[in-house]
């Protein structure tokens, strides 16, 4: 997504219902979406899976893009849910699988297939814990410190004046440091 205004245009022509449109979108998007997916799938295979699932919910949803905000924001929307999502369907596999049934080079455990470095298994861990406590507190700390969106745009996406953003975000990392530090 090297040039933002051609793909701006191509996500609004494609939310209108034009297919070509929408095709020159999906390819043009693929490699930063297969990016974005590897900041919480480092495992190669996982964040492509996670990215097809992107392009399929692109494909499936871009008339909801209403144009309110850039198409980048709302993509990144879409990845950040996607990741968590296939991050959770990889932990409940691994959970489900009795250990001595499995073939150990089969046997799929998001701390080793999905996420090489624990870092990363312990973020998406604890965006899961902080979203059963504190869930208001999840969507600026993902857009902001994964992301990588700027302050202004994610007070934008979530609906929230700056201020808000900043003591959210604040109070989301306070919350999760200590999950991060192994507590």
């Amino acid at each position: 997504m090297q040039d933002q205004a051609p793909v701006e245009d191509l996500a609004r022509r494609a939310a209108v219902g034009d297919s070509a449109a929408l095709d020159r979108l999906l390819h043009e998007i693929r490699p930063e979406v297969v990016r974005r997916c590897g900041r919480f799938l480092p495992c190669r295979e996982d964040a492509e899976e996670a990215a097809q699932d992107v392009l399929f919910q692109v494909a499936r949803h871009i008339s909801r893009f209403e144009g309110r905000s850039r198409f980048s924001t709302w993509l990144y929307t879409v990845v950040a849910n996607c990741c968590r999502q296939k991050y959770r369907e990889l932990k409940r596999r691994a959970a489900e699988q009795p250990a001595a049934a499995i073939e150990p080079s089969y046997a799929v455990d998001p701390r080793t297939t999905s996420v090489i470095a624990g870092s990363r298994v312990d973020l998406l861990d604890a965006l899961d814990r902080l979203e059963r406590t504190h869930p208001h507190l999840v969507a600026p700390l993902v857009y902001r410190d994964i992301c990588q969106l700027d302050y202004a745009e994610v007070a934008e996406r979530v609906g929230i004046p700056l201020g808000t953003l900043k003591s959210r975000l604040h109070e989301a990392r306070k919350q999760v440091r200590p999950w991060l530090a192994g507590g």
